[in-house]
């Protein structure tokens, strides 16, 4: 199982330098379009939609995207952004109190869609992004990776108080708040030491047009917002009686269980983003 997930991670990191590093455009909008596909997909079968229509639903949402967001520039993607920002601060946070509605009927259908503009708010971020620079890309996707493996380690040495025991026994708070001090520990160190190779990074845009204080506290924020992601999709998971959102990458599940810190992060981080520049 380890080598199995190992080789899978060594393959998807192929794929993702190749497109953002190969300088061609139309691979890096293919690689965005099949995991956009594959993630709304995943997302609207834990919302208890067929296989099928579940898959014709991702079609029409990634032919809307391309044309969007990929192949024309779209002025109204701050909008975008901030959709995305107050669906999860005003209605999916909230569920993680208050539980999520029956796997059928109108409001289902409704939380399912949200879910999608989320997802889909989440790509354009990463176009966004990308037209800035890849390194810039890397630099956000970096906080949300450098936060899962400092909430496992933390967790694994020090995890007593569950985070959200009805939604994710084995998370903890200790493994949260190490995440969140790993993130700013990486990110400081990028900006004091990172020289010429990380001037063009997120962290060093916050620090410079914001400050210490103003970074680090944009920092935290994100930090939670990918820690609220990662419970979300768990609860959609449980409601949904499945581990994984799909088997569709050896030793790691679905798309959506790779992503689902990026959903309420990237949004968030290019709404910033736009506000810097």
């Amino acid at each position: 199982m380890l080598i199995t997930r190992i080789i899978t991670a060594v393959v998807l990191l192929v794929v993702l330098l190749a497109a953002l590093f190969g300088g061609y455009y139309p691979a890096f909008a293919a690689v965005v379009l099949l995991f956009l596909t594959a993630a709304i997909t995943e997302s609207f079968q834990l919302f208890k939609s067929s296989r099928k229509q579940a898959f014709l639903v991702a079609l029409f949402w990634s032919a809307a995207f391309a044309y969007a967001f990929l192949y024309r520039d779209n002025s109204a993607v701050k909008f975008w952004f901030g959709l995305s920002t107050l669906l999860w601060l005003f209605r999916f946070v909230p569920s993680l109190k208050t539980g999520l509605p029956p796997a059928e009927g109108g409001r289902n259908t409704m939380l399912a869609t949200m879910y999608a503009i989320s997802i889909v708010a989440c790509f354009a971020a990463i176009v966004v992004f990308f037209k800035h620079s890849a390194v810039y890309l890397l630099s956000v996707l970096a906080l949300v990776w450098i936060a899962d493996i400092g909430a496992y380690f933390s967790g694994k040495a020090f995890g007593k108080r569950k985070l959200a025991p009805s939604i994710s026994p084995g998370k903890s708070w200790e493994g949260a708040i190490g995440g969140g001090i790993a993130v700013l520990l990486i990110a400081s160190a990028s900006i004091l030491f990172g020289g010429p190779v990380l001037a063009d990074t997120f962290a060093v845009a916050l620090q410079a047009k914001l400050g210490w204080a103003g970074a680090l506290a944009v920092l935290v924020v994100v930090h939670a917002a990918s820690v609220v992601g990662d419970l979300f999709e768990s609860q959609l998971k449980r409601r949904a009686g499945v581990k994984d959102s799909s088997k569709l990458l050896p030793g790691h599940g679905g798309v959506l269980d790779r992503i689902d810190a990026l959903i309420p992060v990237l949004p968030l981080a290019a709404l910033i983003h736009t506000g810097l520049l």
